[in-house]
C-alpha cells in the first residue's frame, strides 16, 4: 500500500536542521534587499531599536510555542494548538492564513529569483527559470523530509556565512582595520558609530518608526517552522528547545549586526530599494564581483525561502485534512512520508501566485500578498493565546509544572506581552496608507474562514445525527 490515511510523518530531523529551516524561512530578501529602506525611514536609531524589538516579540512568541510543540509535537502545528486550545474555527482560519502567506511567498520567490538570473543571461525568458526552479523545489519537497532538510539546511548555510563574513567586515571597517572608498576609489576616513547620534540618527516621525517596526516584525516571520517540523523532528522534548534558543539568539544577532554595520557605512540618503544595502557596503569595502556574490546570495536566499515555504504550506493542507475539514485525500502520506496531494496543490497555488504578480499585480495579486502580509501577525497572536490556554486547561486537569519538558518562562507576562504587542501590529496598519490595504482584505478573508468552517462544521454534525445517511455514506 503506497499511500496511507492517518500515517504518522517519519521523524528525521535534528536540531541543526530545525535551525536552519527556520533561519531558511526568515533571512531572506527582506534582509538583503529592505533593511536599507528600513534605515532611510527610521534613521539608524530607528532601524536598530525596531529590529530589536521586533526580536524581542518573536523571542516571546517562539517561548509560547516551544511549550505547545514539545508538549504537543504536531505537524499541524499552531494550527492544531489553535483548534484544540482557542476553537476548531480558529484552528481552521490560522491554516488557511498561513497557508496563503506561504503559497503567495512561492510565487514570489520564483518571479524574483527569475529576475535575478536575467542579470547573467538576459536572452532567456523569465519564465523558464521560474519552471526550473519550481521544479528543483518541488523535487527536494517529494523526496523525503530528510532530503528536504538537508537541502535547507546547506541553502540556509550559504546565507548565514554571506551575513556573518559581511557583519565582521563591516565591523572591521566601523574600527577602522578595514579601509573604506568612495566611488571612484578614493580612500575614505572610517565613519566609527557617529551615524547613530548625529543629526538625522532617529526619525522625527514616529509614525515612520512605528511603520518600520510593523515591516520588521513581518521580517521575523519563518521562526515558527519549528514547530510545524516539530512534528517530524527525532526527539522533539530535546531538539525543539534547542532549536529555539539557538535560532533566536542567531537571528536576532545577525539582523541587528547587518543594520549596525549598514546604518554606519551606508549614508542615509543612500539607503533604498534601488539596490541591496550589502552590495552598496561591499563596494564601498571595494570588495571585487559585489553585485555578482550579492546576485548569487540573494537567488540562494530565494530558493531557500520557496522551499521552505511548500513546506510549511503543505503540511498546512495535511492538517486541515487531519482535522477532517478538507478532503482526506490531502492527508494521505505515501511510503516516504510526504503528503503528496497536499504538496501538489500547494504548487498549484504557488504557480497562481506567480501568474497573478504577472497579469494582475494591482487585482488579485494585491489581494493576496495583502492577507498573507496581516496572516503572520495573526499566527503569532494565535500562538501566544493557545500556549496562555493550554496552561491553564492543563493545570485546572491536575498537570504538575515539573512534568513540563519544556515551559514558557514567566507566565502569563510572556504570552500575553507577545499578544499585545502584536495586537499592536494589527491596529497600527490602520494608522499606514500603504499597509491599511491589509486590513480591508484580511480581515474580510478571516471572517469568511470562520463562516465557511460554520456551514461545512455543521453540515457534518447534521449528517452525523441522521443513521441512515451516515450509513448510506459508509456504503457508498
Amino acid at each position: 500500500m503506497s499511500e496511507q490515511q492517518g500515517a504518522h510523518f517519519k521523524r528525521s530531523m535534528q536540531t541543526r536542521h530545525l535551525v536552519m529551516l527556520s533561519l531558511g524561512g526568515v533571512i531572506g530578501t527582506g534582509l538583503f534587499l529592505s533593511s536599507g529602506y528600513t534605515v532611510q525611514q527610521a534613521g539608524p536609531t530607528g532601524a536598530v531599536l525596531a529590529y530589536l524589538v521586533g526580536g524581542i516579540v518573536a523571542w516571546l512568541v517562539m517561548m509560547c510555542l516551544g511549550e505547545l510543540a514539545v508538549h504537543m509535537p504536531d505537524s499541524g502545528a499552531f494550527s492544531a494548538h489553535a483548534s484544540r486550545y482557542i476553537g476548531p474555527g480558529t484552528g481552521y482560519m490560522v491554516a488557511w492564513m498561513y497557508w496563503l502567506t506561504w503559497t503567495v511567498a512561492l510565487g514570489s520567490e520564483f518571479t524574483a529569483a527569475a529576475v535575478f538570473m536575467g542579470r547573467w543571461f538576459p536572452d532567456i525568458p523569465g519564465w523558464y527559470w521560474s519552471g526550473l526552479f519550481a521544479a528543483i523545489v518541488f523535487g527536494v519537497n517529494a523526496f523525503t523530509s530528510r532530503f528536504f532538510a538537508e537541502s535547507e539546511f546547506w541553502l540556509s548555510l550559504i546565507k548565514v556565512i554571506a551575513v556573518v563574513v559581511f557583519v565582521i567586515v563591516g565591523a572591521g571597517a566601523i574600527i577602522g582595520w578595514v579601509p573604506l572608498q568612495d566611488s571612484s576609489g578614493a580612500a575614505l576616513a572610517s565613519p566609527g558609530l557617529s551615524a547613530f547620534w548625529g543629526e538625522g540618527a532617529m526619525s522625527p516621525s514616529l509614525l515612520a518608526i512605528g511603520t518600520t517596526l510593523l515591516a520588521v516584525m513581518f521580517a521575523f516571520s519563518g521562526t515558527e517552522l519549528i514547530g510545524i517540523a516539530a512534528g517530524e523532528t527525532v526527539d522533539p522534548a530535546r531538539n525543539v528547545p534547542k532549536a529555539i534558543r539557538a535560532t533566536l539568539w542567531r537571528l536576532i544577532l545577525f539582523f541587528v549586526g547587518t543594520i549596525i554595520v549598514i546604518a554606519a557605512l551606508l549614508p542615509q540618503s543612500q539607503a533604498g530599494l534601488s539596490q541591496s544595502p550589502f552590495v552598496a557596503v561591499f563596494q564601498r569595502l571595494g570588495v571585487p564581483g559585489a553585485a555578482d556574490i550579492m546576485n548569487f546570495v540573494i537567488i540562494t536566499a530565494l530558493l531557500s525561502a520557496a522551499n521552505s515555504g511548500l513546506y510549511a504550506s503543505s503540511r498546512m493542507l495535511w492538517t486541515l485534512s487531519d482535522q477532517g475539514t478538507l478532503p482526506k485525500s490531502l492527508g494521505r502520506l505515501n511510503k516516504r512520508g510526504i503528503p503528496m496531494n497536499a504538496l501538489l496543490l500547494s504548487m498549484i497555488g504557488g504557480f497562481g501566485a506567480l501568474f497573478s504578480s504577472v497579469y494582475a499585480p494591482e487585482t488579485v495579486y494585491l489581494v493576496l500578498v495583502s492577507i498573507s502580509g496581516l496572516a503572520v501577525v495573526v499566527v503569532w497572536m494565535a500562538i501566544t493565546l493557545s500556549q496562555l490556554n493550554f496552561r491553564r486547561q492543563y493545570l485546572r486537569e491536575g498537570g504538575r509544572l515539573k512534568d513540563l519538558v519544556y515551559r514558557t518562562p514567566c507566565y502569563p507576562w510572556v504570552p500575553l506581552i507577545a499578544f499585545a504587542a502584536c495586537l499592536a501590529a494589527c491596529i497600527g496598519i490602520a494608522f499606514d496608507p500603504q499597509q491599511r490595504v491589509a486590513l480591508y482584505f484580511g480581515v474580510p478573508f478571516m471572517a469568511l474562514c470562520y463562516l465557511v468552517h460554520f456551514v461545512s462544521h455543521r453540515a457534518v454534525t447534521q449528517r452525523s445525527d441522521h443513521p441512515n445517511i451516515a450509513a448510506e455514506e459508509k456504503t457508498v
